[in-house]
């Protein structure tokens, strides 16, 4: 971190010092605005051209968009994310660029180069934890020009989650780079999901500015901006009756940009090794379900 320049020194102390939470009820408040429909159309098309983003893919015609965050989280075409068919596949769960790929190794997940963080603090969950250490993890940025829907990355039932409040930093490169244990100190949503070749998945949906709002697709009482988990300090549940879900099945919403982060018990998943820094899209396979008791080892 010595290493830093003066400008990523003065970004990291700005992000410090500025309110996310207000900035972020901001930025949501306008998104959520209807925008009038004879207006649809050029100013989506503005937004899009701004940051790239392919509006073909979208599944409805721009004026049919309500406004910035109901395009923002918009489905796309049925065709323009195929689902990788191999039986034994595991998936990408989101569209974005890689920051790490790896194994939790001794409980440490890679942030970027030079600083790492435990499963435990991303978590919030002991139990969990010990389940996935040592297991392999990606961590997938989402840009603003992404698809902003998160997919599961296998089948199985989805058996709880956890919701533990934090800050908003960005989740940029530059920011991820600057700010040690960014990806723990931010809001995050916890899915755990039981996979259905067996052992444990656990999909973080991490927060940032601009984003202080996450919903999931199996529980629809599960919406972090809602006051009763801005101010309930860590929630979590664990479902009598867990909720089945295919691979590449819709498992939550970012509302603007972000990071996901999966991670899957060892001996059960092999993930190919992936540079940070690559493109990612959801439903690509990036990895393989081994036979119980195997050990997975990195490939490349």
């Amino acid at each position: 971190m010595g290493g830093l320049s003066f400008s990523d020194r003065a970004r990291r102390s700005m992000w410090r010092i500025v309110p996310k939470r207000a900035v972020s009820d901001v930025i949501g408040w306008g998104a959520a605005r209807d925008i009038p429909r004879r207006l649809r159309r050029t100013m989506l098309s503005q937004f899009a051209s701004m940051y790239g983003i392919d509006v073909d893919e979208a599944e409805k015609p721009l004026e049919d968009y309500t406004g910035f965050d109901d395009f923002f989280t918009r489905r796309l075409k049925a065709d323009a994310r195929p689902i990788a068919g191999a039986p034994d596949a595991i998936v990408s769960p989101a569209d974005g660029v890689v920051v790490e790929c790896g194994l939790a190794v001794e409980g440490k997940l890679i942030q970027a180069k030079g600083t790492s963080f435990s499963l435990a603090d991303l978590l919030g969950d002991p139990e969990s934890a010990a389940r996935l250490q040592g297991g392999a993890y990606l961590i997938t940025y989402l840009s603003p020009k992404d698809y902003h829907r998160v997919h599961a990355p296998v089948a199985g039932r989805v058996i709880g989650w956890r919701h533990l409040p934090g800050s908003l930093f960005s989740v940029s490169a530059k920011s991820v780079a600057c700010e040690p244990g960014l990806f723990v100190r931010n809001e995050r949503l916890v899915t755990l999901i039981e996979m259905e070749q067996g052992g444990l998945c656990g999909v973080v949906m991490v927060a940032a500015v601009g984003v202080g709002h996450v919903t999931v697709s199996y529980d629809p009482d599960v919406a972090t901006h809602h006051h009763s988990f801005l101010h309930a300090g860590v929630q979590h549940r664990r479902y009598d009756q867990p909720r089945p879900i295919r691979r590449g099945e819709d498992l939550g919403i970012f509302h603007l940009g972000s990071t996901t982060i999966a991670v899957f018990e060892p001996g059960r998943v092999e993930l190919a090794p992936v540079a940070g820094g690559a493109a990612m899209k959801m439903g690509i396979a990036i990895g393989r379900a081994l036979p119980a008791g195997t050990t997975a080892v990195p490939r490349g």
